[in-house]
């Protein structure tokens, strides 16, 4: 099939999932367009048949702020009629799914049915989509896709108590391509430059924003460090990071805690890791854990969201209620105080991991994509 593929190209979430699922349809035979205003950070193409199209955006003084969504639904528009596409799989509600719709009505009126495909990601739902400014365009936007997806039970919960939805909404969960972390694992994963061998390492990745709670992952760390020598080391970048590293002179942990900022390397980090921390106030998925338990990391979390879907508390690690940085740093302590119960952590978070491999979940997607094709014609 041809297929459309609309996200943001950052390292969020709901990016790194789309830019997955994109190079994997086009390794099953898929001829996929990624349509967006930046090459997405994690596009491989070594296939050909991937493509990008950047939306590119006219400035004009008369415009505050630039009309993204105008420009993204005629790029969708161009896209489809020049190598027509027969679906367009947006990713996040906001502006994407809009957008979306705007476009397929202006290739109905060339005779052009395209279908969309809505994947709701979180904070395009229970952040920004909520917001009465976007409500109802969300709303409009969800009800007039022809297929709705939600990357868990709990993100369909929350849609359909803060929308009137009268679409069935079909939860499919993010996925990760285990065979990489398998790679990674077999590669020389050398710890060394990080840690000491009797050192511990715990690692947080997210996009530094308020929600992630940053400021618990250090205070976590403090108290697990006080009983079991350890490095922490934070990827990402974001508005929490100064206030991050403030903390970090505060308690006096700063050389113990490595800021290693955006990085392409997820892989290799989480092969060096011994347990990641998420306290985060809400995920709707928590795609961080489920890399950091494919590359045999235990995750402590937070309970909120769609999290205790993938983090199953008491075998791949624990969940605390938010806030509660006493008994994330209890239960981090009872996983690394010795080698054998830390290894049946690292294992039973890999096993569980593999049932979210993406070669499970790809066929469910394709299943989607057929059925939009089949009621075109």
């Amino acid at each position: 099939m041809r297929i459309g593929i609309v996200c943001y190209p950052t390292f969020g979430g709901s990016g790194v999932v789309a830019t997955e699922l994109g190079m994997a349809l086009a390794d099953n035979g898929h001829e996929v367009h990624f349509i967006t205003y930046n090459q997405p950070v994690r596009l491989d193409f070594l296939s050909h048949k991937l493509h990008f199209h950047q939306v590119l955006i006219e400035e004009y003084p008369l415009f505050q702020y630039q009309p993204y969504e105008l420009a993204l639904s005629s790029k969708m528009v161009e896209v489809v009629k020049k190598y027509h596409l027969e679906v367009l799989h947006v990713h996040y509600a906001i502006p994407h799914a809009y957008a979306a719709f705007m476009a397929k009505q202006m290739l109905l009126e060339k005779g052009i049915n395209v279908k969309v495909v809505t994947t709701l990601h979180g904070t395009d739902i229970t952040l920004v989509g909520s917001h009465p400014t976007y409500k109802t365009a969300v709303e409009f936007s969800i009800n007039h896709s022809d297929v709705v997806t939600a990357v868990s039970n709990n993100l369909k919960e929350t849609t359909n108590e803060l929308f009137h939805v009268n679409k069935e909404i079909r939860v499919i969960y993010n996925f990760i391509d285990i065979k990489k972390y398998e790679k990674a694992e077999d590669d020389d994963c050398n710890r060394i430059a990080l840690a000491k061998p009797e050192e511990r390492i715990l690692t947080h990745i997210s996009n530094f924003r308020k929600v992630k709670r940053i400021e618990d992952v250090i205070k976590v760390f403090y108290e697990v460090q006080k009983e079991i020598p350890s490095k922490l080391l934070l990827v990402g970048e974001g508005p929490e990071r100064v206030k991050a590293e403030n903390l970090t002179k505060k308690l006096k942990i700063k050389e113990s805690v490595y800021f290693l900022g955006n990085s392409t390397e997820v892989t290799k980090i989480l092969c060096y890791s011994d347990l990641f921390l998420l306290p985060s106030q809400t995920e709707s998925f928590g795609l961080a854990a489920l890399e950091a338990m494919a590359a045999k990391t235990p995750v402590i979390s937070t309970n909120t969201g769609g999290l205790p879907e993938v983090n199953i508390h008491g075998k791949t690690g624990f969940l605390s209620n938010l806030e509660d940085v006493e008994d994330m740093a209890k239960n981090a302590i009872s996983i690394l105080k010795d080698d054998q119960t830390l290894a049946r952590f690292k294992s039973n978070a890999y096993e569980h991991a593999k049932k979210f491999s993406i070669q499970n979940i790809l066929p469910v997607y394709e299943e989607i994509y057929k059925s939009c094709y089949k009621s075109r014609v």
